[in-house]
């Protein structure tokens, strides 16, 4: 006599648990490399907590970041530091007057066979083919130079004369401006800063990390920073983050508080049609939610809150909205605009929005 065949819906439902088992394994792991990565970082860099957390966030959602911060606040020591620490490869840029396209992405060369004597063009890379390119002081640069990173940073690969090469994966472009001197650069473009998921301002310390930082840079001491994480455990991590589920009520509320920066919208507030001519594009809404994605599950937790869309609100919005003239002769920048919408747009109008679609 055969054996009895365990009932039909016992298989759908052992497959379902050992997903979420997976999905909850991916999830500790990538808790635990999170706090591991943040320690190594701390061995370098004092302070800045928040900083390192969104420079974090970006990198495990897939995005680039824009570091402002005056001289000597060690942007380009952060950078070189995750770098280290994730076993990536690194190049560095410094973006000058005279540096041209070619400098970043490459160009064809011609070269002789010696063995046939004939002459071919040779693609030698550029320094952009690389895991992490630090992209210092990118407002130094001309709008041609600066141009040549658009493809790469959105399409991940690199056209030269009539073929394209792709890049490494994964591939982080993490750029510094210097916000006081604007003698001789070239403000980013619109579209230019709309590729970057963060714009990160990096502050100066208080009076504990100041002292903390002077004795820990003037002695001897040379912090020996272990690697956390490689190029496919990164990737992997990413597609973790890209499945974290997202409760209707947050994607409208995302929805909502980048629709609200639009000036142009009937029911945008009246401090928006004043201080702001031109708001967010949808673009904005895709960080907003992947970030608090990256966010949620960086915290151990496996979906997403409103809480989550707040913290990363600045940070995404920052360099999308562009303000009026009355805005900056009143004193108006765009971190008070974001913070006067998160109190404009409760989260529970989008509770109860969610709430009646789905009856």
């Amino acid at each position: 006599m055969s054996e009895a065949l365990p009932p039909e819906s016992e298989a759908p439902v052992d497959a379902e648990a050992e997903a979420r088992e997976k999905e909850a394994q991916a999830i500790r792991g990538l808790a635990t490399a999170y706090s591991k990565l943040r320690d190594e970082i701390g061995k370098v860099i004092v302070g800045q907590r928040e900083v390192v957390d969104q420079l974090l966030i970006a990198l495990f959602s897939g995005g680039h970041v824009l570091l402002i911060g005056v001289p000597g606040l060690a942007k380009t020591l952060l950078v070189t530091t995750v770098s280290r620490i994730l076993s990536l490869s690194f190049r560095r840029i410094q973006f000058t007057p005279d540096l041209m396209p070619s400098d970043i992405t490459g160009t064809d060369i011609l070269r002789d066979d010696p063995e046939t004597g004939q002459r071919s063009f040779q693609f030698m890379q550029g320094p952009i083919f690389t895991n992490i390119l630090l992209a210092d002081e990118i407002n130094r640069t001309p709008p041609k130079t600066q141009a040549a990173l658009l493809e790469a940073m959105q399409e991940k690969h690199v056209t030269v004369g009539s073929s394209s090469y792709m890049l490494p994966a994964p591939f982080f472009v993490l750029a510094t401006q210097n916000p006081i001197e604007q003698e001789g650069t070239y403000p980013l473009p619109e579209a230019q800063l709309d590729r970057f998921m963060f714009n990160v301002v990096v502050s100066y310390p208080n009076a504990a990390e100041e002292l903390r930082i002077l004795k820990q840079t003037t002695g001897g001491e040379n912090p020996q920073l272990t690697p956390a994480l490689n190029a496919r455990q990164i990737l992997a991590l990413q597609e973790v983050v890209r499945k974290v589920p997202v409760a209707e009520h947050v994607f409208i509320y995302a929805r909502d508080l980048v629709r609200a920066t639009r000036p142009n919208e009937a029911d945008a507030p009246d401090f928006i049609k004043k201080y702001i001519s031109w708001g967010a594009g949808p673009r904005a809404g895709q960080y907003l939610i992947l970030g608090a994605k990256a966010r949620a599950i960086l915290e151990g937790r496996f979906h997403v809150s409103p809480e989550d869309i707040k913290a990363v609100a600045h940070p995404v919005l920052r360099h999308r909205i562009v303000t009026t003239f009355q805005a900056h002769s009143e004193g108006v920048n765009t971190d008070r605009v974001i913070d006067m919408l998160l109190e404009k747009i409760p989260v529970e109008v989008q509770q109860r929005a969610a709430k009646l679609a789905g009856k």
